[in-house]
């Protein structure tokens, strides 16, 4: 671990709590209403929509608490970063609908945070860290 990630382990913490929350919030929400997700996901287009909506939601689910605590925070990081990149291509680029663009910008943000947590990994206070 560098210095410059060590020395900012709480900062790097307090980004992994912002970055988690919307990603456990989502998943949790998408598995206690499968089918409403599975009919949303249908109404894109997206191949078996429950599969799907239960693939989703724990992807989301377990890889925002896999970085909130700080475990494989790199490849989790990297995943929900694809994700979320993924997620603007299936539902955010219809821009005659005017939130569209802001789904766009905003899931962009939240994609390059994951990718910069992917490279700098959880810092000093996780459970990475204490594995190494």
């Amino acid at each position: 671990m560098s210095s410059t990630t060590q020395s900012n382990s709480g900062v790097i913490l307090i980004s992994r709590i912002f970055l988690s929350i919307l990603f456990i919030l989502a998943g949790f929400n998408k598995l206690i209403a499968i089918s409403g997700t599975a009919q949303y996901f249908a109404s894109l287009g997206l191949p078996l929509p429950t599969v799907t909506a239960i693939f989703v939601g724990l992807l989301e689910f377990l890889g925002g608490l896999a970085i909130l605590i700080g475990f494989q925070t790199r490849i989790a990081a990297l995943a929900l970063g694809i994700f979320t990149i993924g997620a603007i291509l299936v539902a955010h680029l219809d821009f005659s609908q005017g939130m569209q663009a802001l789904m766009a910008q905003k899931n962009l943000a939240i994609a390059g945070g994951l990718f910069l947590l992917s490279i700098l990994g959880a810092g000093r206070l996780s459970i990475d860290a204490k594995r190494n």
